[in-house]
Protein backbone atom coordinates (compact mmCIF):
# COMPACT_ATOMS: atom_id res chain seq x y z
CA UNK A 1 0.00 0.00 0.00
CA UNK A 2 1.29 3.47 -0.54
CA UNK A 3 0.20 7.18 0.58
CA UNK A 4 -2.61 8.79 -1.65
CA UNK A 5 -2.05 12.54 -2.17
CA UNK A 6 -5.47 14.38 -2.96
CA UNK A 7 -6.03 17.93 -2.46
CA UNK A 8 -5.77 18.64 0.47
CA UNK A 9 -6.28 15.35 1.91
CA UNK A 10 -3.43 12.70 2.24
CA UNK A 11 -4.42 8.74 2.63
CA UNK A 12 -2.09 7.09 4.87
CA UNK A 13 -2.13 3.31 5.00
CA UNK A 14 -3.77 2.59 8.67
CA UNK A 15 -1.13 0.97 11.16
CA UNK A 16 -1.82 0.41 14.71
CA UNK A 17 0.00 3.50 15.76
CA UNK A 18 -2.90 5.47 14.59
CA UNK A 19 -5.12 4.12 17.07
CA UNK A 20 -5.05 6.76 19.60
CA UNK A 21 -5.36 9.62 17.42
CA UNK A 22 -8.57 7.32 15.49
CA UNK A 23 -9.82 7.15 18.56
CA UNK A 24 -10.45 10.47 19.33
CA UNK A 25 -12.41 10.59 15.51
CA UNK A 26 -14.07 7.86 16.20
CA UNK A 27 -15.69 8.93 19.44
CA UNK A 28 -17.55 11.65 17.59
CA UNK A 29 -21.26 10.66 18.25
CA UNK A 30 -22.92 11.96 15.62
CA UNK A 31 -20.82 9.38 13.09
CA UNK A 32 -22.99 6.95 14.70
CA UNK A 33 -26.64 8.38 14.01
CA UNK A 34 -27.41 5.43 11.34
CA UNK A 35 -25.22 2.17 13.15
CA UNK A 36 -22.51 1.01 14.64
CA UNK A 37 -21.24 2.13 18.24
CA UNK A 38 -18.09 3.91 18.88
CA UNK A 39 -14.62 1.54 19.53
CA UNK A 40 -14.64 0.26 23.66
CA UNK A 41 -11.31 1.80 23.93
CA UNK A 42 -7.89 2.78 22.50
CA UNK A 43 -6.41 -0.44 22.99
CA UNK A 44 -9.05 -2.46 21.54
CA UNK A 45 -8.79 -0.34 18.41
CA UNK A 46 -5.02 -0.50 18.65
CA UNK A 47 -5.55 -3.98 18.65
CA UNK A 48 -7.74 -4.36 15.27
CA UNK A 49 -5.74 -2.14 13.83
CA UNK A 50 -2.82 -4.27 14.42
CA UNK A 51 -4.61 -7.65 12.99
CA UNK A 52 -5.86 -5.37 9.64
CA UNK A 53 -1.66 -4.73 9.59
CA UNK A 54 -1.59 -7.85 7.47
CA UNK A 55 -3.61 -6.63 4.73
CA UNK A 56 -5.03 -9.97 3.94
CA UNK A 57 -7.85 -12.61 5.41
CA UNK A 58 -6.28 -15.62 7.11
CA UNK A 59 -7.53 -17.69 4.25
CA UNK A 60 -5.73 -15.11 1.79
CA UNK A 61 -8.79 -14.85 -0.15
CA UNK A 62 -9.50 -11.12 0.53
CA UNK A 63 -7.15 -7.99 0.56
CA UNK A 64 -8.27 -5.60 3.52
CA UNK A 65 -6.79 -2.06 2.40
CA UNK A 66 -7.17 0.25 4.83
CA UNK A 67 -6.22 4.18 4.90
CA UNK A 68 -6.67 7.33 7.64
CA UNK A 69 -7.58 10.37 5.98
CA UNK A 70 -5.21 13.29 6.96
CA UNK A 71 -6.21 17.00 6.52
CA UNK A 72 -4.14 19.63 5.29
CA UNK A 73 -1.00 17.08 6.28
CA UNK A 74 -1.98 17.05 10.15
CA UNK A 75 -5.00 15.93 11.84
CA UNK A 76 -7.00 13.01 11.18
CA UNK A 77 -10.15 13.23 10.05
CA UNK A 78 -11.03 9.63 9.35
CA UNK A 79 -10.20 6.14 7.08
CA UNK A 80 -11.36 4.93 3.99
CA UNK A 81 -10.84 1.15 3.28
CA UNK A 82 -11.97 -1.87 1.40
CA UNK A 83 -12.26 -5.11 1.25
CA UNK A 84 -10.93 -6.83 -2.25
CA UNK A 85 -11.46 -9.94 -3.50
CA UNK A 86 -9.84 -12.34 -6.28
CA UNK A 87 -12.47 -11.40 -9.02
CA UNK A 88 -11.98 -7.92 -8.85
CA UNK A 89 -14.77 -6.83 -6.48
CA UNK A 90 -14.03 -4.21 -3.75
CA UNK A 91 -16.71 -3.50 -0.51
CA UNK A 92 -15.90 0.07 0.46
CA UNK A 93 -16.77 1.44 3.43
CA UNK A 94 -15.57 5.54 4.86
CA UNK A 95 -16.30 7.26 7.57
CA UNK A 96 -15.29 11.14 8.45
CA UNK A 97 -15.32 13.35 11.45
CA UNK A 98 -18.79 15.44 11.41
CA UNK A 99 -16.91 18.52 11.86
CA UNK A 100 -15.64 17.80 8.20
CA UNK A 101 -18.74 17.03 6.61
CA UNK A 102 -20.69 18.90 3.98
CA UNK A 103 -16.98 19.94 2.39
CA UNK A 104 -16.85 17.45 -0.57
CA UNK A 105 -13.73 15.97 1.48
CA UNK A 106 -15.14 12.56 2.06
CA UNK A 107 -16.13 12.45 -1.87
CA UNK A 108 -12.93 13.08 -2.07
CA UNK A 109 -10.91 10.55 0.07
CA UNK A 110 -13.55 7.81 -1.36
CA UNK A 111 -13.05 8.66 -5.47
CA UNK A 112 -8.72 9.02 -4.62
CA UNK A 113 -9.23 5.09 -3.24
CA UNK A 114 -11.24 4.23 -5.99
CA UNK A 115 -8.79 5.12 -8.08
CA UNK A 116 -5.75 3.04 -6.35
CA UNK A 117 -8.01 0.28 -6.21
CA UNK A 118 -8.89 0.61 -9.83
CA UNK A 119 -5.07 1.20 -10.72
CA UNK A 120 -2.94 -0.99 -8.70
CA UNK A 121 -5.43 -3.84 -7.79
CA UNK A 122 -7.55 -4.04 -10.75
CA UNK A 123 -11.02 -3.71 -9.14
CA UNK A 124 -13.54 -3.44 -11.55
CA UNK A 125 -16.61 -3.60 -9.52
CA UNK A 126 -17.13 -1.69 -6.42
CA UNK A 127 -19.99 -2.02 -4.01
CA UNK A 128 -21.30 -0.65 -0.76
CA UNK A 129 -23.74 -1.20 1.87
CA UNK A 130 -25.67 1.56 3.54
CA UNK A 131 -29.02 1.88 5.94
CA UNK A 132 -31.27 3.50 3.94
CA UNK A 133 -31.77 6.28 6.43
CA UNK A 134 -28.27 7.16 5.79
CA UNK A 135 -29.11 9.85 3.25
CA UNK A 136 -25.34 11.59 3.86
CA UNK A 137 -24.05 8.66 2.31
CA UNK A 138 -26.38 7.66 -0.30
CA UNK A 139 -25.77 11.13 -1.78
CA UNK A 140 -22.29 10.89 -1.50
CA UNK A 141 -22.17 7.23 -3.93
CA UNK A 142 -24.63 8.71 -6.14
CA UNK A 143 -22.03 11.42 -6.71
CA UNK A 144 -19.24 8.55 -7.40
CA UNK A 145 -21.56 7.00 -9.95
CA UNK A 146 -23.10 4.30 -7.73
CA UNK A 147 -26.42 3.09 -8.75
CA UNK A 148 -28.97 1.09 -6.22
CA UNK A 149 -28.66 -2.81 -7.13
CA UNK A 150 -31.40 -5.01 -8.32
CA UNK A 151 -33.39 -6.63 -5.89
CA UNK A 152 -31.87 -10.15 -6.99
CA UNK A 153 -28.25 -8.45 -5.74
CA UNK A 154 -29.87 -7.66 -2.74
CA UNK A 155 -30.87 -11.00 -2.10
CA UNK A 156 -27.24 -12.54 -3.46
CA UNK A 157 -25.10 -10.23 -0.98
CA UNK A 158 -27.84 -10.60 1.92
CA UNK A 159 -28.61 -7.29 2.87
CA UNK A 160 -30.85 -6.44 5.83
CA UNK A 161 -34.02 -4.77 5.02
CA UNK A 162 -33.77 -1.60 6.57
CA UNK A 163 -29.75 -1.34 4.24
CA UNK A 164 -29.83 -0.72 0.65
CA UNK A 165 -26.43 -1.98 -1.73
CA UNK A 166 -24.91 0.11 -4.55
CA UNK A 167 -22.92 -0.94 -7.06
CA UNK A 168 -20.38 0.85 -9.58
CA UNK A 169 -19.66 -1.77 -12.34
CA UNK A 170 -16.55 0.26 -14.40
CA UNK A 171 -17.02 -2.68 -16.89
CA UNK A 172 -20.85 -2.22 -17.57
CA UNK A 173 -21.68 0.82 -16.01
CA UNK A 174 -24.85 -0.66 -14.48
CA UNK A 175 -25.51 -2.50 -11.34
CA UNK A 176 -26.44 -5.54 -12.63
Amino acid sequence: MRIIETGPLSLEPQTAGHAAEMFQVLCDPAIYEHENEPPASIEWLEDRFRRLESRSSADGTEQWLNWVVHFSGSELIGYVQATVNATGEAAIAYVLASAYWGRGLATQAVRAMMSELSGHYGVRRFTAVLKTSNLRSLRLLERLGFLMATPELHLKYRVDPDEVLMILDSTKGRPD
